[in-house]
């Protein structure tokens, strides 16, 4: 005996119905999948919430399977004659020509170009100066973002830092649990200011004579957004010609 859970599991396999028709169904004595097999469209229509439609579609539901299952059935017959009929000289000869088959010849991997690693070119800076860029990376680390007072509190206010004024601002009076000031200790040293992080001053370049006057010890260069993709190119081959390191290549 099949339990009520997986009677009513069967049910909403049907399209159009879902677990409350499903116990409808079941509670006006369509127990069991053979009886709504055998259900007409009127003693369907009369379980409360299926439709016609519903109906229909339960009954089509039903002949489809049985046919799909007559199908099978054939298929089924049709092999196991054929393999009788068979003669085992004709399996022979099957089995010659499977092995006569050439087997696909196996392309030799090709061996992936292995490109030589470039390390990036660093500048020539002096033991100071190097050490004065590790104390900005620290710095850096603990800088908080400066919001603008009240940020959160408007959306017509914009992120973007101002100084805080008003004889009320709690955020002026430096009062608890408010965002940071701008202050004069969360500044990076003079030396290091401005330069680019691998130590490299960085200089706006828009054509190939403007690389002329770069130091490549310690100067880079940064291609416009202006400059199109020949100049760029010319630039790019000019640079490697004098060692110029570009920073948005």
């Amino acid at each position: 005996m099949t339990s009520k859970n997986d009677v009513i599991a069967e049910f909403t396999k049907i399209k159009g119905v879902g677990k409350a028709k499903a116990e409808a169904l079941y509670k006006n004595g369509f127990d069991s999948i053979d009886k709504l097999k055998k259900a007409t469209l009127e003693e369907l229509t009369k379980v409360d919430g299926v439709t016609e439609g519903i109906a229909k579609n339960v009954i089509d539901h039903f002949t489809i399977s049985e046919v799909k299952e007559k199908k099978t059935k054939v298929e089924a017959k049709k092999t196991v004659e054929e393999k009788e009929t068979k003669k085992p000289a004709d399996v022979k000869e099957e089995k010659k020509k499977r092995e006569a088959k050439p087997e696909k010849e196996v392309e030799p991997e090709k061996e992936e170009e292995t490109k030589e690693y470039k390390p990036k070119k660093k500048p020539v800076l002096p033991e100071e100066i190097k050490q004065k860029l590790i104390v900005r990376k620290k710095i850096k680390k603990r800088t908080p973002r400066f919001l603008r007072e009240e940020w959160f509190r408007y959306k017509r206010i914009p992120l973007n830092w101002r100084k805080p004024d008003g004889i009320t601002s709690k955020m002026r009076k430096n009062l608890k649990y408010r965002p940071s000031l701008v202050r004069v200790g969360f500044r990076v040293p003079g030396e290091v200011r401005g330069l680019h992080p691998s130590g490299f001053e960085e200089v706006m370049v828009y054509n190939v004579d403007d690389l002329k006057n770069i130091d490549p010890k310690t100067q880079a260069a940064r291609i416009g957004g202006s400059v199109g993709t020949r100049k760029r190119v010319e630039i790019e081959k000019k640079a490697e010609e004098l060692d110029i390191r570009i920073l948005n290549m």
